[in-house]
């Protein structure tokens, strides 16, 4: 019963959605997100910046099975090639990494009059121990592109950077002639992250 009591108060200390005091160049990071871009898609296209170390560098071995695979300590992560092509992103990156620590990291497309249906990730919120938190830093929008989190819209722009509870039901909608393009950090909440966005749901109360 205590396990429960403390979940239940630590879901009700954070918002859904939380905007982070970041703010980040787009058009430095819509520039090398571009570049990147080397193959036309359908649908969703997802670039890696951060992975786990086996799949950059191939010559290391699979890591062993573990028990919990939730916060990323099950593996090593680098850097992928793509991402040392782009310095500004490697610095946004860099930034994360200099308070916390960062595991997977990509860029996620999403193509123009495309949807991504509803559902949860069980493992990216702040009430789940021994997990990972995603933050989203929306690098291409149109007004036309609709980030549904518990049935209501998240209002990002471009540059902001947000903490959003994914275990919660949430979608996104395309309805522009324009792709989406996300950048989203996933990272071991530690005390400064969660001062940090403790701290930025009070001042938007």
């Amino acid at each position: 019963m205590q396990t429960s009591d403390t979940t239940i108060s630590t879901k009700n200390t954070f918002n859904d959605r939380i905007k982070l005091p970041f703010n980040f160049e787009v058009a430095k990071m819509l520039e090398e997100a571009k570049a990147l871009q080397l193959d036309n898609f359908e649908y969703y296209d997802v670039i890696p910046l951060r992975s786990p170390a086996h799949l950059v560098d191939t010559s290391l071995p699979f890591p062993p099975p573990a028990e919990d695979y939730a916060d990323g300590s099950w593996t090593d992560w680098l850097d992928t090639n793509a991402l040392k092509k782009s310095p500004y992103l490697t610095s946004v990156i860099d930034f994360f990494k200099e308070n916390t620590t960062v595991n997977l990291v990509r860029l996620l497309r999403l193509a123009p009059h495309s949807t991504v249906k509803e559902h949860t990730d069980p493992t990216l919120g702040l009430e789940i121990e021994k997990s990972v938190i995603r933050l989203t830093i929306p690098i291409l929008n149109n007004e036309n592109v609709t980030f549904y989190l518990n049935n209501t819209p998240v209002l990002m722009k471009p540059g902001e950077c947000w903490y959003m509870r994914l275990t919660d039901p949430h979608k996104v909608i395309n309805n522009g002639d324009e792709e989406r393009i996300n950048l989203t950090i996933d990272m071991i909440p530690n005390d400064w992250i969660r001062q940090v966005i403790r701290e930025s749901g009070q001042n938007s109360n």
